[in-house]
């Protein structure tokens, strides 16, 4: 490791810019005669579409579906067996079925004369019944969203391992555990300005988005445009978390204005939008049941997963994304010998659900965890000691689970023995023998999970979605003064991306961090990628700037050596240098001579230059396997509900880190995003589909008083397959919390005989616990 290479603890380049007030979000973009954009929303989760009044004095402002003449309808499509499409048109056509969803799309000079056109426009419907809760949806005379269909279900999937051999165990548990439906909640709402060239034919669509090429693709085929006719740019991004990582109606009729009326036209979300009509996710209802040995000893998990998937798959995917994967990866990072999973991703008048940081993960990590510490409970024996038992040995690795996940490396066991040390259980159960002063009850808890990150083309394909990733690529280009240009077609919303890549970069050419410049999110300008999602980014994208450096590395010594009169041979690459047995020629010498000074080239030069696009595909491509064991201490009030988190420990193991300070800064992220699932954020709906957290004031955030500062302990076990041997980190902080806060505030309540098995674990929720345990004893 150098000062700036891999495994340096590089301040980002990114944040010069963007702690000075100097990046460039879509809100600070302006054109000439650019017109703001407002919505009409439906009021009303499912209806009839009677008609849209419209003034007179706004006719030529207000658009609806029967203006829209020619472009298609959003679908999401899949090859999975039984998965039912739902085409989403920009704007409602026929019926809407959600709060919120587009109706009609009013042009203004500005955004509040656009809102005031919106507030005049009226609505005709006709009202019809809600479906509103998931396991009702299902039931045979439940209205329906998609008459077609015959019922509610996008997509029903079942697994079943020799679940037979588990039935008879001594030890048998069964939970209902519900999560609730949350926001996505980062600080830059959704946007997207849209600008037609006549000139070039060709859409330039600005957009807060995660995936520049898939959303370009989606806009092409929903406008009947060639892809060369559209151009997609993610400028600074403010968070996406899974949010942006979709395309969206907005885009799409703001692609058809711009086209339409020659000036571009600009959409920027207000937080109430993005409450109720844009952000949710992860709803999901367990009935589990898990099997063990009288010791504790996992012996099998039966359950019927549900999840809420709401009104419409969005592009390119998202009905399914979330149970669909709870089949799979429901095991986490255990070994055992029986399995049976049945799951249903079904249609509700809700928003459609996204994906969300550690998709489909956290539901499954918490109602898994819930179940091995009520397991535990049962064996009279430590919720550690069950999992012990049966986590995967670093022995056993590679490992194929029982629903064929292939783990690459680790050692799992030794995440949850320093958590376990770390926390000191010992310590805690002597401080619950002797009480507190103040009345609270204190109790531990730990959860221990894995994460399968960049997937690649083998587990993608079978989906038939509109995204399998392939070879990701990276083009490395030295320029005329020595410095490096690497343009990828990944985006950075946070993760730090312009300095990790610099960082990769200089591990193989020595260049400085400071003279590297990546770009990144323009479809026009980098090659093709599936985007920023499954924490892909320094798998995929580091592998594919490392072997395209190494490339330039090598045509680079060929020069040198030239230059040097040596062997091509006898020459390295290193500290930015062409190192000869006799001497040196630094790269920027290089590079002004295949510039400026071709004559002095060998002849046998490569023609491609000292530029390079390689993709890069690690081989197997199923995807590295990062992991952590998170461990909580708190305290619950008794009378007031309350819990406040004491202690927190995270192990985690993403193989080699490029930049652990980058690292920490995302597990703080995804810890305080976990700490809010655990216990304070979550939307609900009422019987009429309407939702009831339109503000900040109703839909709670954990602020820096309710997250405190967890203790990380990094462990590298090196991937064996992808370069430097990193492995995926950028969900994993999210995934465990709840399960380790949900388990800390059971063992604390577990004297008073109160058990929670919902998140958010709220005040209400507690003291509704507490008062079940109340009238059972």
């Amino acid at each position: 490791m150098t000062e700036q290479g891999v495994g340096a603890r590089l301040l980002r380049k990114e944040d010069d810019r963007l702690l000075r007030g100097r990046g460039q979000f879509i809100a600070d973009l302006r054109f000439a005669g650019m017109q703001d954009v407002a919505f009409v929303r439906s009021p009303l989760a499912h209806a009839r579409i009677r008609g849209v009044a419209i003034p007179d004095a706004h006719k030529g402002d207000v658009f609806t579906a029967a203006d829209l003449d020619g472009v298609k309808p959003i679908r999401a499509v899949s090859g999975l067996k039984g998965f039912k499409p739902s085409d989403q048109p920009s704007l409602a056509a026929g019926k809407v079925r959600y709060v919120g969803e587009l109706v009609a799309m009013c042009a203004a000079p500005t955004r509040a004369e656009a809102e005031d056109i919106a507030a005049a426009v009226s609505l005709d419907l006709d009202e019809l019944p809600a479906v509103y809760d998931m396991l009702a949806a299902r039931d045979a005379n439940s209205a329906l969203l998609h008459e077609h269909w015959g019922d509610n279900v996008f997509l029903e999937t079942f697994v079943n391992v020799n679940i037979e051999k588990a039935l008879d165990a001594p030890i048998k548990v069964t939970r209902e555990i519900r999560t609730a439906r949350q926001c996505m909640a980062p600080m830059e709402g959704r946007g997207a300005v849209a600008v037609w060239d006549s000139r070039l034919e060709q859409l330039t669509l600005y957009s807060a988005c995660q995936m520049p090429h898939i959303v370009r693709t989606g806009l092409a085929g929903c406008l009947g445009l060639d892809e060369g006719q559209v151009r997609v740019v993610a400028p600074d991004v403010g968070g996406g978390f899974g949010y942006k990582g979709i395309l969206l109606a907005e885009e799409v009729c703001l692609g058809w204005l711009a086209m339409h009326r020659g000036r571009p036209v600009r959409w920027i979300e207000d937080r109430r939008e993005h409450l109720t009509a844009g952000a949710n996710c992860r709803e999901h209802f367990y009935r589990i049941t898990g099997y063990a040995d009288r010791d504790g000893r996992l012996l099998g998990i039966d359950c019927e997963a549900t999840v809420d998937s709401g009104a419409y798959s969005a592009y390119p995917f998202s009905a399914c994304l979330e149970a669909a994967q709870v089949a799979s990866i429901l095991p986490g990072p255990y070994d055992f010998p029986a399995y049976r999973c049945r799951t249903f991703s079904v249609a509700t008048n809700k928003c459609p659900i996204l994906p969300y940081r550690g998709v489909a993960r956290t539901g499954v990590c918490f109602a898994l965890e819930l179940v091995l510490d009520a397991i535990a409970r049962e064996a009279g024996v430590e919720p550690h000691e069950v999992r012990a038992k049966i986590l995967v040995p670093p022995e056993k690795m590679p490992f194929t689970n029982i629903t064929k996940k292939w783990f690459d490396s680790g050692d799992y066991p030794e995440s949850l023995r320093r958590a376990v040390t770390a926390i000191d259980v010992p310590a805690v159960r002597a401080r619950q023998q002797r009480g507190e002063t103040d009345g609270r009850l204190v109790g531990v808890g730990m959860a221990t999970y894995c994460e399968q990150a960049a997937h690649g083309t083998s587990v993608y394909y079978g989906w038939g979605i509109p995204m399998v990733p392939g070879f990701e690529q990276a083009t490395a280009r030295l320029t005329p003064d020595g410095g490096l240009e690497l343009r990828v077609g990944i985006q950075s919303h946070g993760q730090g991306l312009e300095t990790t890549l610099a960082q990769v970069a200089h591990e193989i050419l020595g260049i400085d961090v400071g003279k590297i410049k990546v770009v990144h999110g323009d479809t026009a300008m980098t090659p093709y990628s599936t985007g920023t999602w499954g924490s892909r980014c320094m798998v995929m994208a580091g592998g594919a700037v490392s072997v395209a450096c190494k490339e330039i590395a090598k045509r680079a010594g060929k020069i040198g050596a030239q230059l040097l009169q040596t062997d091509e041979a006898q020459v390295t690459v290193q500290g930015g240098l062409v190192l000869g047995p006799q001497g040196s020629i630094t790269l920027g010498e290089i590079a002004r001579t295949w510039y400026l000074q071709p004559q002095n080239l060998p002849k046998d030069v490569d023609m491609g230059g000292l530029e390079a696009t390689i993709g890069y595909r690690p081989s197997p491509d199923s995807g590295t396997f990062s992991y952590a064991t998170h461990a909580a201490l708190v305290a619950v009030d008794p009378e007031l509900g309350d819990v406040e988190i004491l202690d927190y420990v995270i192990v985690e193991d993403g193989g080699r880190l490029v930049n652990p300070m980058i690292v920490d800064g995302q597990i703080y992220g995804g810890f305080a995003q976990g700490v809010g699932t655990a216990l304070y954020e979550e939307m609900p709906f009422d019987a009429a589909g309407q939702p009831l957290a339109s503000t900040f004031a109703d839909y709670l955030l954990p602020g820096p008083t309710e997250v405190p500062a967890p203790h990380i302990d990094h462990m590298e076990t090196l991937a064996p397959h992808t370069e430097f041997g990193v492995k995926g980190i950028g969900e994993g902080g999210a995934i465990a919390p709840p399960a380790a806060i949900g388990n800390a505030v059971n063992d604390a309540l577990r004297p008073l005989r109160a058990e929670l098995l919902v998140s958010p674990m709220t005040p209400r929720q507690i003291l509704t616990a507490l008062a079940a345990g109340r009238s059972a004893s």
